[in-house]
């Protein structure tokens, strides 16, 4: 009963068996080629050997199907690199949030993919509980969670810790979306996630590398040179700010493949969305999708569902875009486009939140003493192998 409650496919989000979701291309890819690492060139060929060395997997499908486009590859890669894998923050810890944050997102690809990664780090009941939706007996790690699932509360940790969970939680806001819209919901070959022990011994062979902290700020050479935004306050200058100032302006310039309308009402309707998931059914796009040009449309659609419900892409939404004209890399930045829209107004939510642990005296609540004094956090961190 636990693997059928949550494994990917099986339709605990609802959408797990949408026949119009059918992919086009074969394995983990619906609709893009990706480049293959012995041709990869320039940037791209430069992170696929730190996300080997970093990450220890030398193919990771939500970045292969980023690498028709560079720019959003590298900047989305850095993000991830600079907030998850390197700092002080627990690795543990900032997998909770990346799983939380999946799970709101209904994102079945890397639900499988974080509980995975917490096997990874020792802690081989607690992504399981998490997937089952069980709330953790480790008070920090619940509260991490608590916020993963709702970013517009206050932040349970201290701020010197705000630039890796912060980032940690955009990055899977933004990946999360990528993976839906762009990738089906096998994270193995023959959907074999969907078991307990797979998972686990998945976990014990990416061990080393998940409990071996990067260094920061390493990855930053691999943007130098892209356009970015101001670096985020939240990220006090951060390598995780950088890396997130350069993912908003690279995904950002994927709305240039609309017209100037319909990138207008696009964002105006994010800009608006109140963080639930959109009723069933398509008639929450003809608002904001009434009075565009025939031909934007097609494009704006793409972008409202990227944005607000990647997992209900399909096919004809994908093939009434691109026509035969549009590349796989257009689909990539149009797509990355939706995605930083609906990202953004999460980091609003999170930083209008204000500080951590508001109307406490100590400095912080329940949650950030849990995380600061070692319950969750960096004190505590130890790799403990299998408790279950």
């Amino acid at each position: 009963m636990g693997d059928d409650r949550w494994r990917a496919g099986a339709g605990r989000f609802g959408h797990g068996h949408d026949p119009a979701r059918k992919p086009m291309m074969a394995g983990s890819f619906r609709y893009v080629t990706p480049i293959p690492a012995r041709l990869a060139t320039g940037r791209t060929a430069q992170v696929y050997a730190q996300l080997a060395e970093d990450f220890g997997m030398a193919r990771m499908a939500v970045f292969l199907t980023l690498s028709p486009a560079e720019e959003v590859l590298a900047a989305t890669w850095v993000t991830l690199r600079e907030s998850l894998l390197a700092g002080a923050a627990p690795r543990t810890g900032k997998e909770v949030v990346a799983l939380g944050v999946s799970l709101a997102n209904q994102c079945t690809f890397c639900v499988a993919a974080h509980t995975t990664l917490l096997h990874a780090t020792g802690d081989h009941r607690l992504g399981e509980s998490i997937a089952r939706g069980e709330v953790p007996a480790d008070p920090g790690h619940a509260a991490l969670l608590a916020w993963a699932r709702s970013p517009g509360t206050a932040r349970p940790y201290p701020n010197a810790l705000a630039p890796e969970y912060v980032g940690t939680a955009l990055s899977f806001h933004f990946i999360n979306r990528i993976a839906s819209a762009l990738l089906t919901e096998n994270l193995m070959p023959g959907n074999l996630q969907r078991f307990r022990l797979v998972r686990s011994v998945g976990g014990r062979a990416m061990a080393g590398p998940v409990r071996r902290a990067a260094a920061p700020g390493a990855g930053l050479s691999l943007i130098a040179g892209l356009p970015a935004r101001a670096e985020p306050g939240w990220a006090d200058g951060a390598p995780a700010g950088t890396a997130y100032a350069t993912l908003k302006a690279v995904a950002e310039a994927g709305g240039d493949l609309l017209g100037g309308p319909a990138r207008a009402a696009v964002t105006r309707a994010v800009a608006g969305w109140d963080g639930a998931h959109p009723p069933m059914g398509t008639a929450w796009l003809d608002e904001p999708l009434a009075g565009l040009p025939a031909d934007d449309r097609a494009g704006a659609r793409l972008v409202l569902l990227t944005a607000l419900a990647p997992y209900r892409v399909t096919d004809a939404d994908v093939a009434a875009w691109r026509g035969g004209a549009r590349t796989d890399e257009d689909l990539v930045r149009l797509c990355a486009f939706g995605a930083i829209l609906a990202t953004a107004h999460v980091e609003a939510r999170i930083t209008a939140a204000g500080r951590p642990g508001a109307g406490d005296a100590g400095g912080g609540g329940a949650g950030e003493r849990a995380v600061r004094s070692g319950v969750g956090g960096v004190q505590a961190e130890t790799i403990q192998g299998e408790r279950s």
